[in-house]
């Protein structure tokens, strides 16, 4: 390959990390994401390194520098090499034997060219020495001074290869995008979309989670939706205009939460939340999250001040602030932000010892407490010890038989 530009040094790429691993190896090149953001000025999450040396060698030649080396993932060609803490993943250079859509099947080559063929972006095709030399055979840096996410040659064929590839790009158009979408990607998403089905739910969801975690995903997510890309993921209306109400108001508030903006797109139908969610493969308490939001009775929590904390007595603040998002009224969310954020539980002043004290047994004292903690949140929680084991006497006192 031929230079295409150089830049200086960032601080990362001269750091301990990256120095110590590329000169165990002796071949190698940043790679990807790191120098696309390198080019933009911005710290790259992760430090990704190509090699020609094989998955073996990459390990001897660490191991041989005192670096640790993880086979995270040997049988692709990629391990993480671990400098005084900071991980860098190193993967040897290689071309597609065959694909189906999910899975790859990989050779190893020393074709930096063919290396680059086979990744998804061209903004994400470029490689650079340490001194700060740039290699770009794809057009990438000229699709990111334009803002343009293209795929690598055909785009059908590279979304045929990794049908995730398609929820990828909506991510990187929402982040490096500056105009219209690529017109090739478009057709080829388009006549894609349904095949996205086939893919893993846990591969479908940390895709999903990371577009969700932009700060303004309504773009990409218009086109996600747009483009019959989310019926292939979750075949129920999307609520795009709930998500864009928690979407800006969660923005202005630094509280980005993507559970909380996949509720938003999600109907008010349980049945349905527990489809999306066994698709998507969450967690219990992801599923529970959701399903919370979905099918509370939230009409009388937010009607005044008195109601709100009993909300967030009996259902705690995150459930409470979701069903606020959830209304899409900026005055209920304000006021129960407000109130939330400062919020400490406060606790019932008597307990199982003051009913045992008082002759109860077994179920019964359970029941009891209950019917006066009932009484104290109706009152605001101003009833004090005194006030509450007087109400424990007049609860026992009216089970008793005449």
């Amino acid at each position: 390959m031929r230079p295409a530009t150089r830049i200086t040094p960032p601080v990362w790429m001269t750091g301990p990390a990256a120095t110590a691993v590329i000169a165990a190896l002796g071949q190698a090149r940043f790679v990807g994401g790191c120098v696309r953001d390198a080019m933009r000025g911005d710290r790259p999450q992760d430090i990704d390194v190509a090699t020609p040396h094989d998955p073996d060698t990459v390990m001897a030649r660490l191991r041989a520098a005192a670096i640790r080396a993880i086979p995270t993932g040997i049988e692709h060609g990629t391990i993480t090499a671990i400098v005084q803490g900071e991980p860098v993943e190193v993967t040897t250079l290689r071309h597609d034997v065959e694909t189906d859509g999910r899975h790859a099947r990989v050779a190893f080559t020393d074709d930096w060219a063919a290396d680059a063929e086979r990744r998804d972006f061209t903004i994400n095709a470029l490689y650079a020495d340490p001194d700060g030399t740039v290699y770009d055979p794809t057009g990438g840096l000229a699709d990111l001074a334009a803002g343009i996410v293209r795929f690598i040659g055909d785009a059908d064929r590279r979304i045929a290869e990794d049908y995730l590839r398609i929820l990828r790009f909506f991510r990187f158009h929402g982040r490096y995008a500056q105009g219209r979408p690529d017109a090739a990607a478009r057709s080829a998403i388009i006549a894609a979309a349904p095949r996205v089905a086939t893919l893993s739910g846990e591969r479908i969801a940390a895709e999903l989670t990371r577009l969700l975690e932009m700060r303004d995903p309504m773009e990409p997510f218009g086109l996600l939706i747009d483009w019959g890309v989310w019926q292939a993921i979750a075949p129920v209306a999307a609520g795009r205009d709930r998500l864009a109400f928690v979407a800006a108001r969660e923005a202005a508030r630094g509280d980005i939460d993507p559970w909380r903006r996949l509720s938003a797109l999600l109907p008010d139908d349980a049945d349905a939340v527990a489809r999306v969610a066994a698709r998507l493969k969450l967690s219990v308490r992801d599923r529970d999250r959701l399903l919370a939001a979905a099918s509370d009775d939230a009409a009388t929590w937010f009607a005044d001040a008195a109601s709100m904390r009993a909300a967030l007595y009996r259902h705690g603040p995150q459930r409470v602030v979701d069903q606020a998002y959830r209304r899409a009224d900026d005055q209920v969310l304000d006021a129960v932000r407000a109130m939330g954020d400062g919020w400490q539980r406060p606790r019932l002043p008597v307990g199982g010892a003051d009913a045992l004290a008082r002759g109860l047994k077994g179920p019964a004292i359970g029941r009891a407490l209950a019917l006066v903690e009932d009484w104290w949140i109706a009152g605001d929680f101003q009833g004090d010890r005194d006030a509450c084991l007087g109400r424990l006497d007049a609860v026992i006192a009216a089970d008793r038989p005449t």
